[in-house]
């Protein structure tokens, strides 16, 4: 893994970091960039905003680790809200949400898993109640075999909600010859998890080897392919692919985060690509930021620049 990479994860798991970090006014000019704002009135603003501009959304309530059954309560009811305000708002059907497991309660003991559905269940309720859907998350290697039964069990009900997938785990291909069944929604990412060489590839040719394997699984099938990057060596293909097929643009997103590459983003919608950005929000913003910078190393000069008081 880049030693960079490596550090600015380690980073995301430092309590002395992130109070150093969370409380420098400068930063809020990172955040800005990266993250809708603490509320869903925030959420919907910025939603509002790009469904105007001819794009897709996810929103995500900010928050993972949960270890307080309280806390996990709340963030159901975070995400009630926030899916309340996108149906009177008339974005149903251009707007959804993201849920990490663990902000549910995954991590609480025994019952975590069952916890964690239960609630999850509770929002794909009040997703369908308003015509939208709900994709769960993928975190680290250790939660994957839970999450995906979570998600199993979901779909028993609610066929549409999605699932996700992680090309840098060495078990995804697997993962995607038994998602890609028809009308299963997947959105295939690279990663932004710290993981052993035992499960996961550890460089970055052998991931986007990877993601490009499983992308054309995922073509393959009957599913709805979800390909989330930035990445030009595999967007490039990926365009060329459907445009070759003549396969329906419909059928097939593209999803990338907000803040990164908008110019790239405007592209593939001016090219007639359905676009999805996903805009998180909410006040626990630290470890997705250390995880966005991970990403793309190149943003920590920006993010110094920002602490400096230089934007």
């Amino acid at each position: 893994m880049n030693p960079l990479r490596s550090a600015i994860l380690a980073a995301a798991r430092s309590d002395r970091l992130r109070a150093a970090i969370t409380t420098a006014r400068p930063t809020r000019a990172v955040v800005d960039r990266f993250v809708a704002g603490e509320t869903a009135a925030d959420a919907l603003r910025v939603a509002r905003r790009l469904v105007a501009t001819g794009f897709a959304v996810s929103l995500d309530h900010l928050g993972e680790d949960v270890t307080d059954t309280a806390e996990a309560g709340r963030t159901v009811d975070a995400y009630r809200e926030v899916i309340a305000a996108v149906a009177d708002a008339g974005l149903a059907d251009r707007v959804e949400v993201s849920v990490k497991l663990s902000a549910l309660g995954q991590a609480l003991g025994a019952a975590g898993e069952h916890i964690a559905a239960e609630h999850a269940a509770t929002i794909c309720a009040a997703a369908a109640d308003a015509g939208t859907t709900v994709t769960v998350d993928a975190e680290d290697h250790t939660t994957t075999e839970s999450t995906l039964r979570v998600v199993g069990a979901l779909r028993a009900t609610w066929p549409w909600v999605g699932a996700v997938v992680q090309a840098q785990l060495r078990r995804t291909e697997d993962d995607c010859r038994a998602l890609a069944g028809a009308g299963s929604r997947v959105r295939l990412c690279k990663g932004a998890y710290a993981e052993p060489g035992s499960v996961a590839y550890d460089t970055a040719g052998d991931v986007r080897a990877g993601f490009a394997r499983c992308a054309g699984i995922l073509l393959a099938g009957a599913g709805h392919p979800m390909f989330a990057t930035h990445d030009p060596a595999l967007i490039r293909p990926l365009t060329g692919r459907l445009r070759d097929t003549g396969r329906d643009p419909a059928t097939v997103e593209f999803q990338m985060l907000y803040g990164v590459r908008p110019d790239e983003q405007r592209r593939l919608v001016d090219e007639g690509h359905t676009v999805r950005v996903y805009v998180p929000y909410g006040t626990q913003w630290y470890g997705y930021l250390m995880r966005r910078l991970a990403e793309r190393p190149a943003n920590v000069g920006f993010f110094l620049r920002a602490l400096a008081g230089r934007r």
